[in-house]
């Protein structure tokens, strides 16, 4: 008679992040280029367009002068990889892979690289690891920033034990770096008896009617009032987010609830750049004299919400649902010696669009970016 032996998840979980670690665990970099390569081989063979060096020089122009603006540093981002366990969905594996090599063939190297938020899709901690893995291999060092997905499956135990505590602070070269946890919630999950699964699947959803909107919340509030202390109102500040630090659209949580009492606390600062990410869209605001600019994803692209859309914003076109690429990407940031920014957009399947800070200062009456004038699908 045949036994059949029924393994625990823990136990097939071990077994699984086992396999996948054999190709991954401490890669060096020409192990990471052979990855990269059969990646791109494997995207290839879908018909996917695939260019390495997609990086594009763009001349960024002052509103006074016409002439380039000195950039004292650059920093580059990738986020919003919602990756699954590889198993599950490759492509998504591929596509950060992508953005790694993007980033590694930047000459001169950046500062660091910032990543986004949203590493995982449901925060599992294979998930989790695997995101950390691939992100190694980025030659300049990174910076993390927590995204709800990352965070609700076990209210961020494993982020913790990989990057360490969501919300901190450094400076770099004369810039104040703020990096929030702006996803929290209230708790709907205790009364309904949730488990950890099933609260970050509410999590995920849109306009479920059950969960609260995203806030940063009171005690962040006065870490970040107390952070912000010790700084003059001169010293240039650019805060990362990932939920935006404004109110865009409701019922798909692209909103932070508690936004007004954060922009409060920075508006006294003289220059002031939000960095988001959460929305996987191309989005530019303006509120006093912060300037607030949205990530794009390397996951999939969103559709520009029905209202809320900042004035500012100079619409990506509407992405083509037959190529797994189009309107994702990575980018990079200028960072002048005031502290305001030029955002180079890399959209892996279009041009480069750059947001300069000369267009965010004139309030959009100056250095307008080139509007997209491919035919919507």
């Amino acid at each position: 008679m045949k036994r059949t032996i029924v393994k625990s998840v823990e136990t097939r979980y071990y077994e699984e992040r086992e396999a996948l670690f054999r190709g991954l665990k401490n890669l060096d970099r020409r192990s990471f280029l052979k990855l990269s390569a059969a990646a791109a081989a494997a995207a290839l063979a879908r018909g996917v367009e695939f260019n390495l060096h997609s990086f594009q020089p763009v001349q960024v122009a002052h509103a006074a002068t016409g002439e380039a603006g000195p950039v004292e540093f650059t920093f580059a981002y990738i986020s919003d990889s919602h990756l699954y366990k590889r198993q599950l969905n490759d492509r998504f594996v591929r596509q950060l892979l992508r953005a790694v090599d993007d980033i590694n063939h930047l000459a001169p190297q950046p500062d660091f690289v910032l990543y986004g938020g949203d590493l995982a899709q449901l925060g599992q901690p294979l998930e989790l690891e695997l995101g950390a893995q691939i992100l190694k291999n980025l030659k300049a060092p990174v910076k993390m920033m927590v995204g709800e997905h990352d965070w609700f499956l076990d209210m961020g135990e494993k982020w913790r034990t990989l990057f360490g505590e969501p919300t901190y602070s450094f400076d770099h070269k004369g810039v104040h770096f703020v990096v929030l946890h702006s996803v929290m919630e209230d708790d709907f999950w205790s009364e309904r008896g949730m488990t950890g699964m099933e609260r970050m699947q509410t999590v995920a959803g849109l306009d479920n009617g059950i969960q609260s909107r995203f806030k940063v919340g009171t005690e962040q509030q006065v870490w970040l009032k107390n952070n912000l202390a010790a700084y003059s109102d001169d010293t240039p500040l650019i805060v990362f987010s990932h939920s935006p630090l404004y109110k865009y659209y409701r019922p798909w949580n692209f909103w932070t609830d508690d936004a007004e009492e954060v922009q409060a606390l920075l508006q006294r600062f003289k220059q002031v750049v939000v960095v988001h990410g959460h929305t996987h869209q191309i989005l530019t605001h303006r509120i006093g004299n912060i300037h607030f600019h949205g990530m794009l994803s390397t996951a999939w692209p969103w559709p520009y919400a029905p209202e809320g859309l900042p004035a500012l914003t100079v619409q990506m076109n509407r992405a083509d649902p037959f190529n797994p690429n189009d309107a994702l990407g990575d980018g990079s940031v200028g960072v002048k010696a005031g502290g305001l920014v030029d955002k180079l957009y890399n959209l892996w399947n279009r041009n480069p669009i750059q947001v300069t800070s000369a267009y965010l200062t004139s309030g959009g009456k100056s250095a307008v970016p080139l509007t997209p004038n491919l035919q919507s699908y």
